[in-house]
């Protein structure tokens, strides 16, 4: 061992996430049995998983590819009340969705912070009529644009739902003139505009990461793993491989927990359950480099239902505009891609909002795409299926006595509360009790974060004497005061900075390899920075990456250039970067 890591050891205990990848895996090798297995390390699983290893409970969390890979890694970025679920009468959930989006402003306002969000509207009148249709008769009906007397009552109702106690400012309505004048850009032939606040989430994968080390933190009972996917059900218990290696091992489970989002189904029929549950609805976005689209949102998400049911969102974020959201049908068998006809989908939409506006393809930075969990719908169209979430419970087949919870549904805004519910069945189930809420308890880098000018002065001084206060602020708000582990385990030592980036340091790249369960180079590329998403990527850029990530994780020379080739050819297949990288070889 060096005496630069002997140092770093002594200086910092290791975090909750610094057992390596392998090592995580190993170790459950030699403990394969637990009182709850979550399969699915999306959002929804990893808040679980949280929540159980709080109680106390011997829980282990096993995730196929990298955590918060699939669904969750594909939002629109977005914590929100959900102001039309009132149209399908869905009360509850609106309910809880503010309730949540106003908690995590406070327990994680690191990631999570309040959006202001124009709606611009073209009608007076329109769907007046076919709202209270599919109000009384919870079906969809043919999709209508949303008038300005249909959206003005419905801010009005959420209002009353979502202020907090007079926290949230309660919305602005406008006519044209006033619109146009906040909004100069604005097709010019809009009549209204409504103004009201909801949350964005800047950087959901970093979020949930966070999530996942406050639940292993919590304790040794607490184990999860990235790279396992689970492929059966017996008397042994869960079958699991190692996608890594193609090593397999069975975890014995009172309770086997399925949270794979839209692939619940699939996951079933591998544990030998055949289920009906899901329904899925692909959505897609787009980032594109446009300072002139980014200036005419002046800092507002413009957020509308078009004609076709579809929610339509141009979003200012990270100095990009990104624009999305498809609702089409999707097979999970096959991998979800942004196709050529939604790019000219979004471009017609933005034609629509800001005419005078010019896009075109070579302003598209990345492209990504992902598959809501949503139940299955059979006729409904899916612009208008639930948001809500149910659990379904069956006993497993192939190991009596084990009972198999199916989360059907779920998204971003509810996580917390969802896996509370979730967690409350499980501990039914084993008979337990909660011990811990976790309604207002600060999530990660959420912690301690400062919320005031004078508080935040105070910790930049305080954790800016190694790097300079400049920096120490990116850190903060790359990571909340999380960001106080990293700047302890670099104390004494210069940060180098990336040749061919500036926004990272090599220190950092490889801090986060070291302490985030990083096992692929695309793990580093796509959730644990945002490089990818903002364009920044280059070919020298990622061979950097893969050389610091390399070193740190005990990559030979091959490896670092599969791990290359592997990566470029995920972000050109999947999210249309092209680096002129070759292919790897097979």
């Amino acid at each position: 061992m060096s005496a630069q890591s002997m140092n770093r050891n002594r200086r910092q205990p290791a975090p909750a996430g610094a057992v390596s990848a392998r090592e995580a895996v190993a170790r459950l090798r030699e403990r394969p049995q637990a009182a709850v297995l979550v399969i699915g390390g999306g959002i929804n699983g990893i808040a679980t998983f949280r929540d159980l290893a709080l109680q106390g409970v011997d829980v282990v969390l096993v995730e196929r590819g990298d955590f918060v890979s699939g669904a969750s890694s594909a939002s629109s970025h977005m914590i929100h009340g959900g102001i039309r679920y009132l149209e399908n009468g869905e009360f509850r959930l609106v309910k809880e969705s503010v309730e949540e989006r106003n908690g995590l402003i406070r327990i994680a306002p690191h990631y999570v912070k309040p959006l202001e969000t124009t709606v611009p509207i073209f009608s007076t009148f329109s769907g007046v009529l076919s709202a209270p249709l599919r109000f009384l008769t919870h079906k969809s009906g043919k999709p209508t644009e949303r008038g300005a007397a249909l959206i003005k009552t419905g801010l009005t109702i959420y209002d009353a739902f979502s202020r907090d106690g007079g926290a949230v400012p309660r919305h602005r309505f406008h006519g044209a003139k006033r619109s146009l004048a906040e909004l100069p850009a604005l097709n010019p032939g809009v009549k209204y505009t409504a103004t009201y606040y909801d949350a964005s989430m800047h950087d959901p994968e970093r979020l949930a990461l966070d999530v996942l080390f406050d639940g292993l933190a919590a304790g040794p009972l607490a184990r999860a793993v990235n790279y396992v996917e689970a492929i059966g059900h017996d008397v042994a218990g869960v079958r699991l491989r190692d996608t890594t290696t193609g090593e397999e091992f069975s975890v014995a489970a009172d309770v086997v927990v399925n949270t794979s989002g839209p692939w619940t189904d699939l996951t079933n029929a591998d544990l030998g359950e055949e289920t009906r549950f899901m329904g899925g609805t692909k959505g897609s976005h787009i980032v594109l480099d446009h300072p002139e689209l980014l200036a005419a949102t002046a800092g507002r998400e413009i957020f509308f239902e078009h004609e076709d049911g579809r929610i339509v969102l141009i979003y200012p974020l990270k100095g990009r505009v990104m624009v999305g959201t498809t609702d089409l049908e999707h097979d999970m068998r096959e991998p979800a891609i942004c196709t050529e006809e939604e790019v000219d989908y979004f471009f017609d939409l933005i034609a629509h909002v800001f005419p005078a506006i010019r896009v075109d393809r070579s302003q598209i930075v990345y492209r990504f795409s992902g598959v809501r969990p949503l139940p299955r719908h059979d006729d409904t169209q899916p612009g208008f299926v639930s948001r809500d979430y149910r659990i379904e419970r069956a006993d497993a087949s192939g190991r009596p006595g084990t009972s198999v919870l199916s989360l059907v549904g779920g998204k971003w805004t509810t996580f917390r509360a969802l896996a509370e519910h979730l967690s409350g069945e499980v501990l039914a189930l084993l008979g337990g009790e909660r011990v811990v809420s976790t309604k207002g308890l600060a999530i990660g880098g959420g912690a301690g974060y400062p919320a005031t000018d004078d508080a935040r002065r105070v910790w930049l001084v305080s954790h800016g004497d190694e790097v300079g206060r400049a920096r120490a602020e990116e850190l903060l708000e790359r990571y909340g005061t999380r960001a106080a582990a990293y700047l302890a385990d670099i104390e004494g030592e210069p940060e180098t900075p990336l040749a061919h980036h500036d926004g990272y340091s090599r220190n950092e790249i490889a801090w986060l390899a070291r302490n985030e369960r990083v096992v692929r180079l695309q793990d580093v590329v796509l959730r644990r920075t945002s490089l990818a998403f903002t364009g920044s990527l280059t070919a020298p850029l990622l061979d950097e990456l893969a050389a610091v990530v390399g070193a740190e994780l005990g990559w030979p020379a091959g490896r670092i250039a599969a791990e290359v080739a592997a990566t470029a050819s995920l972000l050109a297949e999947r999210h249309g970067v092209e680096l002129g990288v070759p292919a790897p070889v097979e």
